[in-house]
């Protein structure tokens, strides 16, 4: 795996401080391979990889969720951290939760059309539909199996980032091209929204 990583300056005695990693654009072959499941957990390699997507996450200033393939690492990891943002001002507080090897066991027959964004394609947004409500199951950073149901935005969230899993970004959802907006287009027609 390559490690596109920009280290901290810092180090807290003897301890590695968590690394900003480098985010993989639209067009990086990473981003259409399926992840492959952890198995060990307790790795170092695994908990300093979450380590240092926290740490990318909160660096972002636009940033909802993050997943492993991008940031180069074709696992099944995602954090989904909603927060306001200047794109997403009513998005839901969510205390950054890292999901490991996750499954969605149902969804609700009820679909919402929104627009979505991601970091790996900066500067555009698209209509894609996704379902309202979805049960899922996923580890926890300790290991602990959890079932959550999701809805609205958080849904939409954890949708968007399960795609990353399985070599897909939201381009691929989209139900025409004609739903596909600049950022800078998106905020000027969209600003009363």
């Amino acid at each position: 795996m390559l490690d596109y990583s920009v280290r901290f300056e810092q180090q807290k005695e003897g301890v590695q401080m968590p690394r900003l990693l480098q985010i993989a654009q639209i067009g990086n072959p990473i981003l259409r391979e399926k992840a492959q499941p952890i198995d060990e957990l307790e790795s170092n390699h695994v908990q300093e990889l979450i380590d240092d997507m926290l740490a990318t996450l909160a660096d972002t200033t636009t940033g909802l969720s993050l997943a492993a393939p991008q940031v180069y690492a074709p696992l099944r990891i995602f954090i989904m951290g909603s927060r306001p943002t200047s794109k997403y001002p009513t998005a839901p507080d969510m205390k950054p939760t890292v999901i490991i090897n996750p499954e969605i066991l149902a969804v609700s027959d009820k679909m919402n059309i929104g627009w979505e964004g991601c970091l790996s394609i900066p500067g555009l947004r698209g209509k894609v539909r996704r379902h309202k409500e979805i049960q899922v199951a996923f580890i926890d950073r300790k290991g602990r199996l959890r079932n959550e149901t999701f809805d609205s935005m958080l849904a939409v969230i954890f949708q968007h980032e399960f795609d990353h899993l399985e070599g897909k970004v939201f381009l691929y959802r989209m139900e025409s091209s004609k739903d596909l907006a600049t950022e800078k287009e998106f905020l000027r027609t969209h600003e009363k929204d």
